[in-house]
């Protein structure tokens, strides 16, 4: 087996630099728990554009990108799990040994922020380096914005070699965050109703998480027209466009008195996730998947979480356990239930920046780069 350094590509983020640089980096051969996998294909996450606008910190330069899937090129001594020439769906990294990852919640994970959030490997280093110097990898236990990416047995799901493998690392975090938080985080009951604000991967995923629910009423309040047209094809039963309605809570209230039974934000939008808690009836559940600035207080108060036993949820990567929701979520892409091929847009992975601007811009839901 060949273990020694390659030459890959990798979109690269500078600190105080708006655009992604292309460029030519060294990746170093795999330590002994280490899994090279040569990617076909990375989903653009918000996620990855905090890190590289400098809302999460992690040291710079850096290679995001978190939704990789590809082929296994290498592998270290001690790892089982997989061999050369498999197909991996790649999601966030977990320790596998504390309680969390014991009682099969790796999403929480008590290691969750030194494992993907560093920049680094355990013993200091990084994969990645240019002429300069290291350049951060580990992003995401992946750093999957490039040609190869350095993964761990924790964060790779071994999947069929048949499927449209450049799409399907965008199930490894946005697909499974919104189905998970409906099915697994909320565990809506069958019947039930449902507010979802925000129409993007995740808020999309998540009416396809209520559909698969079989929640009775699924209501999504989105402005993107094309969006809203997209989820009602998904399942939505409502789709309110909330630059047309002068109070979106008083709008819903009106149609339902009595209150939704769970909400989903996936905007992170303080003034939306407030309008989503006052949609919510009594034992309602308001879970926040979208990220806020920090210091910003949740929603509602306590006086009316107590009264009318509200419960505000934070959720992590959807609850999920990747190596067994990935694959769930993959039957039911197979049976045509999860048809999230419907919000993918291509690009080239150098064309980076222009999947950033469209997805910004609105004319991309899930933009996925190709290296």
């Amino acid at each position: 087996m060949n273990k020694s350094k390659i030459n890959m590509h990798a979109a690269v983020a500078y600190e105080g630099v708006e655009d992604f640089q292309y460029e030519t980096l060294t990746m170093e051969a795999p330590q002994d728990n280490e899994v090279l996998v040569k990617i076909f294909g990375v989903g653009l996450c918000h996620t990855d554009l905090l890190g590289k606008n400098g809302m999460i910190p992690y040291p710079f330069p850096a290679v995001f990108g978190h939704e990789g899937a590809g082929i296994v090129e290498q592998v270290g001594k001690s790892v089982k799990k997989v061999k050369p020439g498999d197909a991996v769906v790649l999601s966030f990294r977990s320790c596998s040994y504390c309680d969390r990852c014991e009682d099969a919640e790796p999403a929480y994970c008590r290691n969750l922020l030194e494992l993907n959030f560093t920049g680094r490997r355990e013993d200091g280093s990084s994969a990645l380096s240019n002429d300069k110097g290291p350049v951060s990898s580990n992003f995401f236990g992946q750093s999957s914005f490039a040609t190869h990416a350095m993964c761990y047995e924790s964060n790779i799901v071994k999947v069929d070699n048949n499927l449209p493998l450049q799409i399907m690392g965008a199930l490894g975090c946005g697909i499974q965050t919104g189905v998970g938080a409906v099915t697994r985080s909320l565990a809506v009951s069958k019947g039930s109703s449902i507010l979802i604000t925000g129409g993007g991967t995740v808020g999309l995923s998540a009416v396809m998480g209520a559909a698969l629910a079989e929640c009775e009423t699924v209501i999504l309040v989105e402005p993107n027209a094309d969006r809203r047209e997209l989820a009602a094809s998904f399942g939505a039963t409502l789709c309110i466009d909330p630059n047309k309605v002068e109070n979106v809570s008083a709008h819903i209230r009106s149609q339902f008195p009595l209150g939704v039974d769970y909400a989903i934000d996936a905007t992170g939008i303080p003034a939306v996730q407030q309008s989503a808690f006052e949609c919510l009836g009594s034992k309602g559940t308001l879970g926040l998947v979208g990220v806020t600035p920090p210091g910003v207080s949740p929603p509602g108060s306590i006086f009316e979480m107590i009264n009318a036993g509200i419960t505000i949820k934070g959720i992590m990567e959807g609850d999920s356990e990747p190596d067994t929701f990935i694959p769930e979520l993959i039957e039911y892409f197979k049976a045509g239930l999860l048809p999230f091929d419907k919000m993918v847009s291509t690009y080239k992975l150098c064309d980076i920046n222009q999947a950033v601007t469209d997805q910004h811009n609105g004319h991309a839901i899930k933009a996925i780069l190709i290296p």
